[in-house]
């Protein structure tokens, strides 16, 4: 039982930078990061919408960030329920990023027709670049999540 219990632990110090799946905190924090400058630096046509965007970003990355260093701090040592801690986050980051995605495509979508005016052709491709780096920060979060969760229920 211990030899199953020692393989799905959480890894500490910089071997965190080297085991899967937490080797994807790395992207989860350029891609998110991403999607907060983008979503930071463009106008807003719909302060409810993308709000809730900057929230997503701004929320994910100060956890992931978080986590990384309390995981490699090694803070975790001796205790299970961080494994369970772990599932939680990825799969509350997984879901707040699919509806923020969900909400920045839909915004995008909306502005399309104005997207032939030169001040708004710039607004309209900072929101498609946001769209897909929030998809790609989705993805990632959503196989982080599964593995973390694989890994939950095997302890």
């Amino acid at each position: 039982m211990s030899s199953a219990t020692a393989s799905t632990s959480l890894p500490s110090g910089l071997r965190v930078l080297l085991t899967f799946p937490d080797v994807l905190f790395i992207p989860e924090l350029v891609f998110g990061g991403l999607v907060w400058i983008l979503v930071a630096s463009s106008r807003v046509q719909s302060p409810m919408l993308q709000g809730w965007v900057m929230f997503v970003s701004v929320f994910c990355f100060v956890m992931t960030s978080l986590l990384l260093c309390l995981y490699m701090a090694g803070v975790h040592r001796g205790s299970s329920s961080w494994v369970t801690l772990d599932a939680i986050c990825q799969s509350t980051a997984a879901l707040f990023y699919l509806s923020a995605a969900v909400l920045e495509a839909f915004f995008t979508y909306s502005i399309a027709p104005v997207a032939q005016i030169p001040y708004y052709l710039l607004i309209y491709r900072e929101n498609i670049a946001a769209v897909v780096f929030a998809f790609v920060a989705t993805l990632i979060y959503v196989i982080h999540q599964a593995w973390s969760l694989r890994r939950w229920k095997s302890s």
